[in-house]
């Protein structure tokens, strides 16, 4: 397994390496949260990154590593990493050929399509779309990139932990939300192994299939849900590269309802005046059902992205 001290340096190269082409996302005080617990409460706001969110900074790390000569890259996303996908593809110089399933939200395609990407249609769920890829991938030689499953895309969500780091003089706590466990393993791992900050990550009720991976020690092949946090759902590929990061890194993990999703991104888009998804309210949530555990930390929580469907964000608020 990567040890924290290579993935810290790993982290800081990336740093260095996407710093021009993504945003250097806010931090604010959450005045709201910090009364409801007592604890001294950031937002980090990768809801206003590019693509509006985090993936970008792991796509963008891992195709400027690749370079022009790979030739093409290959991905499957209904959303958010196609997106970052198809946006740092064109700053690494690349075609970029996204598969997508049938079910995918036809804004969803239609952003994809904007930012320069092929789009390749599955019949079928993501599960498919996915095969379809990786068998793209190996029959043209062109590399396929995991939304997770890939150590330079944890290195750039990493950037994230190097921003807060910078920023904050202390991180007693972070929150994120975790699916396939780019994002916490990266910006987690950071902190961890920089500060020694507690990690806690949070997960759907619908869709929690990492969360029970590390509760029965192995990878598991569980059904998801639909879940107001479509970002963070679906299945952990079996060699996923992050099961063993998560083993290490996270201290505890919650799953929250939908209910509770509802209310965090509530919250946040009326106390804070910011667009939020669901996958970013999973984290929120997460740290309202155990606030009262943290009274005097210093806790940041990332607001991993802002791409909600505008007939669901109808029915939240």
């Amino acid at each position: 397994m990567l040890p924290l001290s290579d993935l810290q340096s790993l982290c800081h190269e990336a740093a260095g390496r996407i710093a021009p082409h993504v945003r250097h996302t806010p931090i604010e005080y959450s005045r709201a949260l910090s009364e409801a617990s007592g604890a001294e409460v950031y937002l980090k706001l990768e809801n206003l990154q590019a693509t509006g969110s985090f993936k970008l900074r792991g796509a963008t790390n891992a195709l400027l590593t690749l370079g022009p000569e790979a030739g093409g890259v290959v991905a499957a996303s209904s959303g958010n990493h196609g997106m970052a996908v198809a946006h740092a593809a064109r700053i690494a110089g690349l075609n970029a050929l996204i598969f997508v399933p049938e079910s995918a939200a036809p804004a969803k395609r239609e952003a994809i399509e904007a930012l320069g990407a092929a789009i390749r249609s599955v019949d079928g769920d993501p599960v498919l779309a996915e095969s379809a890829a990786r068998e793209h991938a190996v029959e043209t030689g062109l590399p396929y990139l995991s939304p997770y499953n890939d150590v330079r895309v944890v290195a750039g969500q990493g950037t994230i932990g190097v921003e807060l780091a910078s920023e904050m003089n202390r991180t007693d706590v972070l929150f994120a939300s975790m699916g396939g466990g780019g994002l916490i393993s990266g910006a987690g791992g950071y902190l961890k192994g920089a500060r020694g900050t507690h990690v806690v990550a949070c997960s759907p009720i619908n869709s929690a299939v990492m969360h029970e991976s590390l509760l029965a020690g192995r990878i598991v092949d569980l059904p998801s849900f639909p879940t107001l946090s479509d970002g963070t759902a679906g299945g952990v590929e079996p060699d996923a590269i992050t099961f063993d990061l998560c083993r290490e890194i996270v201290d505890d993990s919650v799953i929250v309802s939908e209910d509770e999703i509802r209310v965090a991104m509530r919250l946040i888009i009326g106390r804070h005046h910011t667009l939020i998804e669901g996958s970013a309210a999973v984290a929120v949530a997460g740290f309202l059902q155990t606030a009262d555990r943290w009274a005097g930390q210093v806790c940041a929580i990332v607001l991993c992205g802002a791409n909600v469907d505008t007939a669901v964000l109808r029915k939240i608020l």
